[in-house]
């Protein structure tokens, strides 16, 4: 069977969030090879979520819950891309909360996990989230291009932009 594709989580494989592993989806109640390992925000503790009841909304509408939290994302006028973002769309993993940026008045797709060296040559086109990401945590240039490392304490986010492609940056620290 086909994984789903999903317009703001391309590659959740990539990602580690959705991995082949055998599961009983509790949702759908039906077995699947593949299962979402990533945040879902409900009363309930819910696990075994299969990619497809992901993408149908149907784990989001039965457990009232939500893939990413509405408050945790750059603002966009449309709901159907909210809704889109955080009922069917399976989120990436942080260190702490995870934010998803936007461009072009819709949310960006996330691609990879990055440090400095997997983004140096993005380096001209990130400079704008680069420096607010500077002036806003203290750091200097510098300081970002030594620190940023993929799995290091400070933790860096690459977007791309669904209409244009830009790449954009988003960075959190453990």
């Amino acid at each position: 069977m086909t994984l789903p594709t999903f317009k703001y989580n391309p590659d959740p494989i990539s990602l580690n969030v959705i991995k082949k592993e055998h599961t009983t989806c509790p949702v759908c109640e039906k077995e699947s090879e593949y299962v979402y390992h990533g945040p879902f925000y409900s009363v309930e503790d819910i696990e075994g979520i299969c990619p497809w009841c992901i993408k149908d909304g149907s784990a989001a509408k039965k457990y009232n819950g939500s893939f990413q939290d509405d408050v945790s994302c750059d603002d966009v006028n449309q709901q159907e891309y909210v809704d889109e973002l955080i009922f069917r769309t399976p989120g990436y993993c942080g260190w702490q909360q995870e934010y998803w940026l936007s461009h072009c008045g819709d949310f960006c797709a996330i691609v990879q996990y990055v440090g400095w060296k997997e983004i140096e040559h993005l380096e001209e086109e990130l400079s704008e989230d680069i420096e607010d990401i500077c002036s806003g945590g203290g750091l200097t240039k510098e300081n970002l291009k030594q620190w940023l490392v993929n799995g290091g304490d400070l933790q860096g986010y690459l977007f791309q932009c669904v209409h244009c492609k830009k790449h954009r940056l988003y960075i959190d620290a453990s």
